[in-house]
């Protein structure tokens, strides 16, 4: 069976950026950035993102590209003989599996809140009826259920209809609407009366603010969120590796869509700090600022109903953008696997995210007595534990060592392959830095994850 390619390097682009531009972009980093202080942490959120984020994926990048397979075959298309890296395969499909059994949940939450917004049911509203429709939505699975499989029908759908045709097309059209939604988004809140606090909070450094909320604890969260926001490590990348062309370098693409990613990011703030200054509202208020706070900011707006609704659509393609991005991977397991068609991974594989993320939506009612990481935690908290704090720096640590070590890939192979075509080539000085440094560095986020999450010291 041929291999499947991008139609073009804008789709290739695109499409990339899509599977890295998620909820994260625009829920947990604002929040964060909230929560330590504003300019000052994205400063250093920025240099790790340099340091992490586009060494690692010019390496997934490469090893896709060179093996033309997914994760679930790439180890053993290049690994040499006798050696068992294709065992790492496993735990980077299980990834991508895993993820997908939280974010259709919450890709869900999006879309049942465009509804939400469209129908106005938050026009008016005081804070506590918005508080309580959040919690009503986590305690009914069925219409959780409901929103779930609908994210999870659009997201396969869509992949369906082929790379080029359904994938590549698509999320063109999604990625630039997404990218419209935040500049008239971000215009909308700049322009609000007393939005100018907000955008000092966010684009002035304070040290002082800073150094307030604990350096070191700022260090941590801006490291862990320049490693989890790529989704490196599983193999999110490298599938998109295996359908590009060889006519640019590889570290100018990690570039330019780290640069993508980052941009979202950064837009998001400048709708959501600007809005939360205007309206006197904590813009550190963590995980509830999206379903909580914003709502009640969009019913006290002039025309908040259709601010909203255009608010909840951009993260819905947010969403949906890396929904695709993984579905297209994990469809291409079971091609590459099995050499199954694509409407054959398409049928069973929609059966199979179903069925897996079901625990989560019943995590927040049913199964709500199960904590497994302590009081108030749940199955997604669990979920996400696995994948962000695992599965994810020890799969950037496995590409890192199979990128450059003798009896793995290897340093000079996965060089030539990444400098192959027009554009930056990777360095021969950075050879000690990814060989030697830079697992140390994602080590550290591996291990500081575990104490951030069992113990008081961060």
């Amino acid at each position: 069976m041929a291999r499947e390619k991008f139609g073009s390097r804008l789709g290739f682009l695109l499409i990339s950026a899509g599977c890295a531009i998620g909820i994260g972009n625009v829920w947990k980093f604002p929040y964060i950035t909230g929560q330590y202080g504003g300019a000052a942490f994205v400063l250093i959120y920025l240099f790790f993102l340099a340091i992490f984020g586009i060494p690692l994926m010019t390496m997934e990048f490469a090893v896709g590209r060179a093996s033309r397979k997914s994760c679930a075959s790439s180890f053993k298309t290049l690994e040499p003989k006798g050696t068992k890296w294709h065992i790492a395969s496993y735990f980077g499909m299980a990834g991508n599996y895993l993820l997908m059994m939280f974010y259709t949940n919450v890709s869900g939450w999006m879309l049942s809140y465009v509804f939400k917004m469209v129908k106005g049911d938050f026009v008016n509203a005081t804070s506590e009826a918005i508080s309580a429709s959040y919690g009503s939505m986590l305690s009914e699975p069925l219409p959780q259920i409901l929103w779930m499989v609908i994210a999870t029908l659009l997201g396969f759908g869509i992949c369906s209809l082929g790379l080029q045709k359904g994938v590549e097309r698509i999320t063109k059209i999604m990625m630039v609407c997404l990218l419209a939604l935040m500049v008239i988004l971000s215009v909308n809140s700049i322009l609000l009366p007393g939005a100018s606090k907000g955008l000092a909070f966010y684009l002035v450094p304070n040290f002082n603010n800073l150094v307030e909320h604990g350096i070191f604890n700022a260090i941590y969260a801006a490291m862990s969120q320049a490693l989890f926001t790529l989704s490196l490590g599983i193999g999110s990348m490298a599938i998109f590796g295996s359908y590009v062309g060889k006519e640019r370098t590889l570290l100018s693409e990690s570039i330019n869509i780290t640069l993508l990613d980052t941009g979202v990011a950064l837009m998001a703030g400048l709708i959501i700090f600007p809005a939360c200054f205007a309206f006197g509202v904590d813009a550190g208020a963590g995980p509830g600022l999206i379903f909580e706070t914003l709502p009640n900011i969009f019913s006290q707006m002039a025309g908040g109903r259709l601010w909203g609704s255009l608010f909840f659509v951009f993260l819905s393609f947010a969403a949906l953008s890396t929904l695709i991005a993984v579905f297209e991977n994990i469809i291409s397991f079971a091609m590459d696997l099995f050499n199954w068609s694509r409407k054959k991974a398409v049928i069973i594989n929609i059966i199979a995210i179903i069925i897996l993320s079901v625990p989560c939506v019943l995590g927040f009612n049913l199964w709500s007595g199960f904590e497994p990481l302590g009081d108030g935690t749940g199955i997604l908290d669990l979920e996400d534990f696995i994948v962000s704090y695992n599965l994810l720096p020890l799969g950037c640590l496995i590409y890192l060592f199979f990128c450059t070590r003798k009896k793995g890939w290897g340093f000079k192979n996965f060089q030539e392959e990444a400098n192959t075509g027009k554009g930056i080539k990777f360095p021969n000085w950075m050879r000690f830095y990814v060989s030697y440094i830079l697992p140390v560095i994602v080590l550290a986020v591996f291990v500081l994850g575990y104490i951030a999450t069992f113990t008081d010291i961060l």
